[in-house]
């Protein structure tokens, strides 16, 4: 008896053990169920992508700002700052760590480096952007930035207002840009005003008798503003010696042919005899100005030109350039040319800014002086360097706010930051009517990346969606996991 008595006890001491150790467990299981919940509420939060990730570290990973600077021979691991990926590349650099003022960047065209949680920016080099590979669905936490100097003949699709406004930073030819390039081709002000290559006009008068007073000089034939048309319709109208390949009349040296001799002394002495040059852009876009026009401002030749609509903004004076769009047909522009190139006094007109080495023009004058990079300048970033850096303090800005507890700034690209019209033809009846390039190739090519551009857009705009649901899901799946 007293033997199933002791056992009884056992039994229910036993059965006590064993509850209080479920009630334990129990227990903490509920408070691990409460901290993963929060875990992957953070997740969720910062990375914004439904799906369930482990705690990022990387929240307010980057080095206080006393500890970054970098001395010779330094070492610093990537780890600890932000990665610059360039999707489509420009520098060719596998991997560099590069201080920025009092910050740095980790930059590589490593692809591999795109899920990396310190990656916080794609740089893309809009020549090669290519609508086909980019790096989507798009991490919420990835800004991208847009580094294209070139006019939309490299990259029609660009140029439309679904593609441009993709990225969060820009580096165009447009002042409205986040880096404005407008003035890249151009060395400085004292470039414009040195007489190193001015022939007096005496001598350019007695060099008519041998040259005509307008020079052309293209070998990149029948772009999108159809300059060629407009040249060749001028010609009927007017002498035009033409370089190049493109309507060539007249051949320079052999060692100047070569489309690199075009910056050598010897080309530049050649232009600088003529009185007047067409200066035609390969497409008519606002603030993009090329060394078509600079060029012959150093050089001391009135440019004739034809381009960006906003270039009155850009003129060193007032009067130090005729504008092809003032005039209703090229047989009017030829003989306002003609006029000036028999009136000595209404010539210099045009070049006495020159003459007189003064810059009028205020907002030229401030471009030069306020933008962060240089040309051909060892002493200063070059505009590549100025991108980058640029991106990399905008990331950091963003940590820092955020480690106040600020929502981060964000930044937005505009349709004004690459802005070129539908390519169209010249109002005028050319008198020997031709096949144009305009036509047959880069109009239908405007419309085919219009399209293609929309089509991207609808298609993020889907994986949006998608990406909502999937949230969603997620979210909905844990409440009933959790409560």
């Amino acid at each position: 008896m007293v033997c199933i008595q002791r056992r009884r006890l056992l039994a229910s001491c036993l059965c006590l053990t064993a509850a209080v150790f479920l009630l334990i467990t129990l227990q903490v299981v509920v408070e691990l169920g409460k901290f993963e919940r929060k875990k992957f509420k953070n997740s969720i939060l910062q990375d914004g992508h439904a799906k369930m990730e482990e705690e990022s570290t990387h929240l307010y990973p980057f080095p206080k700002k006393e500890a970054l600077t970098l001395n010779r021979g330094t070492k610093l691991g990537r780890d600890s700052y932000p990665i610059m990926l360039w999707w489509s590349p420009l520098t060719g650099e596998t991997g560099r760590l590069r201080q920025c003022g009092p910050v740095a960047c980790f930059f590589t065209m490593n692809r591999t480096y795109l899920h990396e949680p310190m990656t916080r920016a794609l740089l893309f080099y809009g020549t090669d952007f290519n609508i086909d590979s980019l790096p989507l669905p798009r991490k919420a936490h990835h800004d991208w930035a847009l580094f294209h100097e070139e006019s939309p003949k490299n990259n029609y699709k660009l140029f439309h207002k679904p593609v441009i406004t993709l990225f969060n930073y820009t580096a165009t030819f447009s002042r409205h840009s986040h880096l404005p390039l407008t003035t890249q081709y151009l060395e400085g002000a004292e470039v414009l005003k040195s007489l190193q290559y001015l022939v007096p006009l005496q001598s350019k008068n007695n060099l008519r008798k041998r040259l005509a007073p307008l020079v052309y000089v293209q070998s990149d034939c029948d772009p999108p503003s159809d300059r060629d048309s407009y040249v060749r319709e001028l010609m009927t109208h007017i002498d035009v010696d033409s370089y190049g390949e493109c309507l060539r009349n007249k051949d320079l040296p052999q060692k100047l042919k070569n489309p690199a001799s075009m910056d050598a002394d010897g080309f530049y002495r050649i232009i600088a005899q003529y009185k007047f040059i067409l200066a035609f852009e390969n497409a008519v876009c606002e603030d993009y100005i090329t060394e078509k026009f600079w060029r012959p401002l150093r050089l001391g030749v009135v440019p004739v030109y034809y381009g960006s609509p906003s270039i009155t903004d850009w003129l060193p004076s007032n009067r130090s350039a005729i504008l092809v769009s003032e005039f209703s047909h090229p047989r009017e522009l030829a003989r306002y040319i003609r006029h000036l190139d028999h009136d000595d006094r209404q010539y210099k007109a045009y070049i006495e800014w020159k003459l007189k080495g003064e810059i009028s023009n205020q907002r030229l004058l401030t471009a030069l002086r306020e933008r962060k990079w240089g040309v051909q300048d060892v002493t200063q970033d070059n505009y590549i360097d100025a991108f980058e850096c640029m991106v990399c303090n905008k990331v950091w800005d963003n940590s820092r706010r955020q480690e106040k507890g600020l929502p981060p700034k964000s930044w937005k690209a505009e349709a004004s930051h690459l802005s070129c019209p539908e390519p169209t033809a010249f109002a005028f009846s050319p008198v020997a009517p031709r096949r144009s390039s305009l036509r047959t190739m880069w109009i239908p090519s405007f419309e085919q990346s219009r399209k293609e551009a929309q089509a991207l857009r609808n298609k993020i705009c889907l994986q949006n969606s998608e990406h909502i649901q999937n949230y969603n899901f997620v979210i909905s799946r844990a409440r009933k996991t959790w409560f």
